[in-house]
């Protein structure tokens, strides 16, 4: 049974051939353009952008990898370099499009600076072949070592709970001044009656 190319290639005229496949060429470019523009606008409001090579991982730790990333509100896309290059232009992210090499995939948070490198430095020391390349914040150009010191510091949650508790320590402090005032005043009170009855 022949292929259905080749049936194709006899049936229709080589002309429409080549204009099917400049057709389809067409389609793919348009979707590459897409694809630049979408990354371009996540590039531009996102607080952090760490690079990953990912290479030697197994489609199924790269998901496990995109769970955790994702219960943290964080994106993880595997892109071409070529489309991660030009969607850089013009962000921060064009200070680092020269480790664009490889197999590439991109880290972006877009609310907790510290989540990417949290969850990124825990699974690359579980998962050696993960491969923490660079990142960026800010402006600021993040080789490995800044990123595994931002993974120390207290993520979005911990700040805020630990400012609550801050807080709700500085009104209770507050409530038992304003409570000792009149408590104060009232043992003055009492201490003067007393002193009147006694003399």
């Amino acid at each position: 049974m022949p292929a259905y190319r080749d049936i194709f290639l006899k049936v229709v005229p080589p002309v429409f051939y080549r204009l099917r496949k400049e057709v389809f060429e067409l389609v793919r470019i348009d979707k590459k353009k897409e694809i630049v523009k979408d990354l371009h606008e996540k590039f531009s409001r996102s607080k952090v952008i760490i690079i990953t090579d990912y290479k030697g991982l197994d489609v199924t730790t790269i998901n496990d990898l995109r769970r955790k990333l994702g219960a943290e509100e964080i994106e993880y896309k595997v892109v071409k370099n070529s489309l991660l290059v030009r969607a850089s232009d013009e962000t921060d992210v064009a200070l680092i499009k020269d480790y664009f090499k490889g197999p590439s995939a991109v880290a972006l948070s877009y609310d907790d600076p510290v989540a990417p490198a949290k969850v990124l430095t825990k699974f690359s020391e579980e998962n050696k072949q993960l491969e923490i390349k660079i990142g960026v914040m800010d402006g600021q150009v993040l080789d490995f070592s800044a990123i595994k010191k931002i993974s120390t510091l207290p993520g979005r949650e911990e700040l805020l709970g630990q400012f609550l508790s801050i807080a709700k320590g500085v009104a209770t402090g507050f409530v038992r001044v304003l409570n000792a005032v009149p408590v104060q005043f009232l043992n003055v009170l009492q201490a003067i009656k007393e002193q009147k009855e006694a003399g």
